[in-house]
């Protein structure tokens, strides 16, 4: 497993050689599916905006509140909520922000024989994971359709979940897990990977177990670790 360091320059993206991809794929390697997160989904999961809406509109409640009770009038109340608002506005903006840029930088790339994890707004930085180098992966789908998919590394492999965040499985520090965050349709690209793994490593595809033994039938990718 490899990943490489790389400033963008002149145009975004520019250098490389193939879109998502930091070099040209050998000949009889060939490109499975590529894809971005929808930013609006990694807006509302990652970067957790309506959770933020509620906690500045429970902010600007208090504030008007405190206003009142120490007599202020309703007018009061309003001017200091004008004086806040747009601090609310421009933080959520950039927030939103920020999630865009996020996905926009972000390409997905499933081969015959790895996963290609392209991600950064500045600093780009390549994740190339073999597909002998994956032991598991899941699903977990949303109502929008999207859905992530985390990847669970063999043995001592670790990616520090600082360099992936917010492309890594959540509260998964001790041993990070990458993870193909808010990607549309996201149970076919799921079934895509399992079926290219299984197909690479000559290893059966089966379905994971959900947290308390249970099969997790959105668990899509194989199983065990690869030689």
């Amino acid at each position: 497993m490899t990943h490489g360091h790389r400033h963008t320059t002149g145009h975004e993206h520019d250098y490389e050689p193939v879109h998502g991809l930091p070099e040209v794929l050998p000949a009889e390697e060939h490109i499975l599916w590529q894809g971005s997160p929808d930013w609006r989904a990694l807006a509302r999961r990652a970067f957790h905006v309506p959770a933020l809406v509620l906690y500045f509109a429970a902010v600007l409640a208090a504030r008007a509140g405190y206003v009142l009770s120490q007599g202020g009038s309703a007018g009061d109340a309003l001017r200091a909520l004008v004086v806040l608002l747009p601090l609310v506005v421009f933080a959520l903006v950039l927030i939103t922000g920020l999630a865009w840029l996020t996905a926009r930088g972000a390409v997905y790339t499933i081969t015959d024989r790895r996963v290609v994890m392209r991600i950064g707004i500045v600093l780009t930085v390549t994740f190339n994971i073999p597909f002998k180098r994956i032991a598991a992966a899941g699903l977990r789908r949303h109502r929008d359709g999207s859905g992530d998919i985390p990847i669970t590394l063999v043995g001592g492999d670790r990616i520090a979940y600082l360099h992936l965040w917010p492309h890594a499985r959540p509260w998964r520090y001790a041993k990070p897990e990458p993870m193909l965050r808010c990607v549309p349709e996201a149970e076919a690209v799921a079934r895509q990977l399992s079926e290219a793994w299984s197909r690479a490593t000559e290893l059966p595809a089966v379905p994971a177990a959900a947290p308390g033994g249970k099969p997790a039938a959105g668990n899509l990718a194989g199983q065990g670790a690869a030689a």
